[in-house]
């Protein structure tokens, strides 16, 4: 069998291949209420049809002032919990895993999804005031107000609390978002973070929201639920967030109970070269695990199975993440083992032999 569809267990949870659809915001929540519908169930669950092996959810906020735009899914309420159920059923019966990517947009929040508008949404047409690390402002967006020490400390417990909902939920395994510029990266990166307190300065101090994050939710959880982080490993700027802090904090949130890390790249800043190309974000997720010595995941412009495949042959990453390509064909995982030549379980509306005659 290929590397590709051979199952891996983490914690309790075996997922039948490493292919894994990677959280993509689809800004569809058009009530604004942060309620999943049938956007939702249809798009995640064609790519369970298709073969993923874990579906995960796009970024889904904490708190409803942690989302990108009003228009994004949120996990705070007992309605967002009841909605999502249908969701996570629907994957399960498909045979995949279902994984929620848990996050707060910290001073990326409260912008127009592209067919809306640009930049901010204005306090009057359902904006809100956004909060960071700083009160300096992403460009082309409005200002965030800092967050003072007091308020940090509570915010391990509304991821916490979250958590909780979305084992509720249905959901088998959690991603904490500290990637792509967003809050918890906010904190993480030298460029976002100057403050003075017990959350800023030593690269120590700028972690330890993320880390009392991941002990708040591995508690949350238990034991047996896969907990995942996603990092950018790089602001690609001199200064900045950059492949060995990543490394080291890998390294203490392995510690503190996360068992997989989903490596990316970018997002905190604006003006930066992007050394974009096919799997060009694979290297950076082989550091983490080999300074780590933690299961990793690979993401960026994988497009084939032959190409994962080589990917995982290496040795150094766990499992890949797709995403603009499980855009483009949802059924990817049945073409990339037609391909490999891999035996594996069609759904059975979709077995050879069983179309009736037109």
């Amino acid at each position: 069998m290929t590397l590709l569809f051979t199952p891996i267990k983490i914690r309790d949870v075996e997922i039948k291949n490493r292919i894994w659809v990677s959280p993509m915001c689809m800004y569809s929540c058009e009530q604004q209420d942060g309620i999943p519908n049938d956007w939702h169930l249809v798009h995640l669950g064609a790519r369970a049809v298709g073969g993923a092996g874990l579906v995960m959810a796009e970024a889904t906020a904490v708190v409803p002032e942690g989302r990108i735009t009003p228009w994004c899914t949120g996990i705070w309420n007992d309605q967002q919990v009841e909605a999502w159920k249908r969701v996570t059923s629907f994957i399960h019966s498909q045979g995949a895993v279902s994984s929620i990517q848990l996050a707060h947009a910290g001073r990326k929040a409260s912008t127009f999804r592209a067919q809306s508008g640009s930049g901010s949404v204005p306090l009057d047409q359902g904006g809100w005031q956004t909060v960071s690390s700083t009160n300096e402002a992403f460009p082309g967006y409005a200002a965030p107000r800092e967050l003072s020490t007091e308020e940090i400390e509570k915010i391990p417990a509304d991821f916490a609390a979250a958590a909780k909902r979305s084992v509720e939920a249905g959901f088998q395994s959690i991603e904490i978002h500290a990637a792509h510029g967003y809050l918890m990266h906010q904190f993480l990166s030298p460029l976002t973070n100057k403050r003075s307190d017990q959350y800023g300065g030593s690269l120590e101090n700028r972690a330890r929201l993320l880390l009392d994050t991941v002990t708040a939710v591995r508690e949350a959880v238990g034991e047996g639920m896969p907990l995942f982080v996603r990092f950018s490993a790089t602001d690609y700027v001199e200064g900045g967030w950059d492949q060995t802090q990543t490394n080291q904090v890998a390294t203490w949130c392995h510690e503190r109970g996360a068992d997989l890390f989903d490596i990316s790249s970018g997002g905190l800043v604006m003006g930066v070269k992007i050394p974009t190309g096919p799997g060009y974000q694979v290297p950076l997720a082989e550091s983490v695990k080999s300074e780590s010595h933690s299961p990793v995941g690979a993401v960026g412009q994988i497009t084939s199975g032959a190409q994962a495949e080589e990917i995982l042959q290496r040795g150094l990453v766990d499992v890949v993440l797709i995403g603009r390509e499980f855009l483009r064909d949802p059924q990817f995982p049945l073409r990339a083992a037609h391909e490999l030549g891999a035996e594996i379980k069609w759904p059975v509306q979709y077995e050879r032999g069983r179309f009736p005659s037109a």
